[in-house]
């Protein structure tokens, strides 16, 4: 009998689609993912509306505390979010040799090690063994220092040491101010912004949904979140902006963007930045940025447009049927190369735009006491099968033990 007292048998399986598609496995009231419609929400309102219109630090508020704030809790917010970028001085001595061991795999790869060190620092607690507002300060702690780490892991990697965040810039302004050493302009600044807010969250992709299960177990909140940032660093989750501007770069030129496409469609490769497993029309992200794009203009903008419009064309041609749209990250890399973001820091910005998102699921997984924990199917050898002797020696295990 359990240790509870419960007599209730285990659910009889049920099959499920692969990978789960489609398939419901809790309530949420942080947002939702409409693709048949093109329309993604936080809470109540339009994402790409909150984008066009608020600050990120305002949408970190609404995903944290249900409701959009006044202009005074708002100054009141990102102000606290700001005073939390700094490093404890354990974290940052580490920082050097976590930019060493992550040299080839990148920063987002050092983010794992230097989050979990960060959580232990700062002694953060099973999300089990907390209440709600303990789990807060946590999550917001964690998701403050995260553009921190992330530029300054950067920067070592490059020979430059890391620039201190300002508590007097925004989310977004900050980050590139660590990343390049010099306040951004306005318009940078925005388009930085806007694009994160875009990508805070977005249903339950592989890296929230990992979020949640981990904290399903009772985890701190700094184990849920590397477990996400694991599930990021997927080329098929989140590594794919600068391989769509790659996907630029190989075609060239206007005049070989016709055969280029054709070959790969026929070939049946991928083409990076297009399609996405839950819309079925144009991504309303791709439209923004696209928009974004447009605001600086030149001739990489006006590429990846017609490099849009052909592949769209081509694909409608020669798979009738089979609906392909640029997703978020065909235009999240063209305007991140305008605003001077390295190409190996396209995921890594993504990450720290996604981590308030990954955070704020934490926080409503947390509130519920059942672990996830599904089942498989077996598939293997039938068992039970003998378990044969060792080769080579007829006693076995038990002949060798008397011999000694």
């Amino acid at each position: 009998m359990p240790i509870n007292g419960s007599t209730a048998t285990p659910a009889e399986p049920v099959e499920v689609p692969r990978g789960l598609a489609g398939v419901v496995v809790t309530e949420t009231e942080l947002g939702d993912v409409r693709g048949h419609e093109g329309f993604y929400h936080y809470r109540q309102y339009s994402a790409v509306e909150l984008a066009q219109s608020r600050s990120f630090e305002d949408v970190w508020h609404l995903m944290f505390h249900g409701e959009l704030p006044d202009a005074g809790r708002s100054a009141a917010f990102a102000a606290r979010t700001a005073s939390l970028r700094h490093l404890p001085d354990e974290v940052r001595e580490a920082l050097p040799a976590i930019a060493r061991a992550s040299a080839l795999s990148g920063p987002l790869s050092g983010l794992r090690t230097a989050l979990s060190l960060f959580g232990a620092s700062k002694g953060f607690r099973p999300v089990y063994d907390i209440d709600d507002d303990r789990r807060r300060e946590d999550a917001l702690a964690a998701a403050a220092v995260v553009p921190t780490l992330l530029t300054a892991l950067h920067r070592l990697g490059q020979g430059l040491e890391p620039v201190e965040p300002r508590d007097d810039l925004s989310y977004a302004a900050n980050y590139l101010y660590m990343m390049t050493g010099s306040e951004p302009d306005a318009a940078r600044g925005r388009a930085i912004e806007q694009y994160l807010i875009s990508t805070i969250d977005h249903g339950f992709n592989a890296s929230t949904f990992t979020a949640r299960v981990i904290t399903s177990t009772g985890a701190d909140v700094a184990a849920c979140l590397v477990g996400a940032v694991g599930a990021l660093s997927g080329p098929l989750h989140g590594g794919a902006p600068s391989r769509a501007l790659d996907t630029l770069d190989a075609i060239g030129t206007r005049d070989r963007i016709d055969g280029w496409i054709r070959e790969r469609v026929l070939a049946g490769d991928r083409i990076m930045g297009f399609g996405h497993p839950v819309y079925r029309t144009e991504d309303p992200r791709s439209r923004m940025l696209r928009g974004i794009a447009g605001r600086f203009g030149g001739d990489l903008v006006e590429f990846a447009i017609e490099v849009e419009r052909q592949v769209e064309a081509i694909l409608a041609e020669l798979k009738p049927g089979r609906e392909l749209h640029t997703n978020v990250e065909f235009y999240a890399g063209v305007v991140m190369e305008l605003c001077g973001l390295p190409r190996e820091m396209f995921t890594p910005t993504f990450a720290a735009a996604r981590v308030v998102g990954w955070s704020a699921n934490v926080l409503e997984q947390a509130r519920d006491s059942k672990i996830i924990r599904p089942a498989a199917r077996y598939v293997g050898e039938v068992p039970p099968a003998p378990v044969p002797a060792p080769q080579g020696e007829a006693g076995g295990a038990c002949s060798r033990s008397a011999k000694a």
